[in-house]
């Protein structure tokens, strides 16, 4: 079962909570056990898990990102300007995997799944498949 998801970013960086749409995934599917995969087919985003319970994390996250990977470089060639977003993604990585049990994805008390925007505002999308098992 592929799942396509779209949602609207509003920042150039910023981590959206999307716990809740995987987990709707999860049951509107009937997914009792298993894998849900989920996917960002972006170059400039990626997704992740982290601390959901203190918006702070998600700031020092994003704060630590732009630090390390600075939007303006003067070594940086890539034509359209936006290699900082491209190294952001490929930190984060494109998927993550969460096993469902019980008919719930196995989060941690304070985990949640975040889109992670690099490079926006944008449309975006990102898939859930779901792997019964």
């Amino acid at each position: 079962m592929l799942i396509k998801e779209t949602l609207t970013t509003s920042r150039r960086d910023e981590m959206i909570d999307i716990t809740r749409q995987v987990a709707a995934a999860v049951a509107k599917q009937g997914v009792s056990a298993g894998l849900a995969i989920v996917y960002c087919s972006h170059t400039t985003a990626g997704i992740a898990i982290n601390e959901n319970a203190d918006p702070d994390v998600k700031r020092d996250v994003l704060m630590r990102l732009d630090e390390v990977y600075p939007w303006e470089h003067p070594k940086y060639r890539h034509a359209e300007g936006n290699t900082a977003s491209h190294l952001k993604a490929i930190t984060t990585g494109t998927s993550q995997t969460v096993i469902v049990s019980g008919g719930r994805l196995l989060l941690g008390r304070w985990q949640g799944i975040y889109f992670c925007e690099f490079d926006g505002p944008r449309q975006r999308e990102y898939y859930v498949k779901l792997v019964n098992g």
